[in-house]
């Protein structure tokens, strides 16, 4: 089972869900998205907390108000850091996430210890706990189904931008193939018009008719 909450703070609003045990925690971490963030409380046993951001974005992208979200509902979610106040919260991409052989269930590190970002928590804010709480939703989704749909899609978009950048080069390369053929004839001696006059003038006035 995954539990679903939903920051209302921001517009559009952004989902947040976390697993219900070491178990889920596990399949989160294998079929997550690009997009989603995971949060965790350093150094303590917590939740394992995700944001899912919209395709193409980032967590320099979260807005501060979902970041402290997050950070609450981790806490809140840990046996330790719950009773706590001044912990600390890490975050990371989803794709920063690392299982190595022999961790055990739940368990995970980092391939990039760089790439983590800390909030500091002071205290528990139970408003902002009961108010994710109260949009919670409790659902079995089929995480592996859902990851292969999106591996889907993005496998079409890619090939959608692969066929529209040829296009576009296709594009460009004719419109220099006229630009060079446009060049070309503007020099093209068959269609060059000559003032030369093949006799002798007789009568200059009437030349010089020629060029008025």
């Amino acid at each position: 089972m995954v539990l679903y909450y939903t920051s209302n703070l921001v517009d559009p609003p952004v989902t947040i869900y976390m697993g219900k045990d070491k178990y889920e925690n596990d399949d989160l971490i294998k079929y997550g998205f690009p997009e989603d963030i995971w949060f965790h409380v350093d150094k303590l046993s917590s939740a394992h907390v995700y944001v899912r951001l919209q395709p193409g974005q980032t967590w320099d992208d979260i807005p501060p108000e979902v970041v402290d979200d997050c950070a609450q509902l981790v806490k809140a979610n840990s046996i330790e850091g719950n009773k706590k106040n001044g912990i600390t919260v890490i975050y990371t991409p989803w794709d920063n996430l690392k299982k190595t052989p022999g961790m055990e269930t739940g368990q995970v590190t980092f391939f990039n210890h760089k790439k983590v970002r800390r909030v500091f928590v002071e205290k528990r804010v139970n408003e902002i706990v009961n108010r994710l709480n109260k949009t919670k939703v409790e659902r079995f989704p089929d995480l592996l189904q859902e990851k292969v749909q999106r591996e889907k899609i993005d496998r079409l978009k890619a090939r959608k931008s692969e066929f529209e950048e040829k296009e576009r080069a296709r594009q460009l390369a004719e419109e220099k193939r006229k630009a060079e053929k446009e060049i070309n004839d503007l020099f093209d001696p068959s269609m060059m018009k000559s003032n030369w006059r093949d006799t002798e003038v007789e009568d200059i006035n009437a030349a010089e008719e020629d060029f008025m």
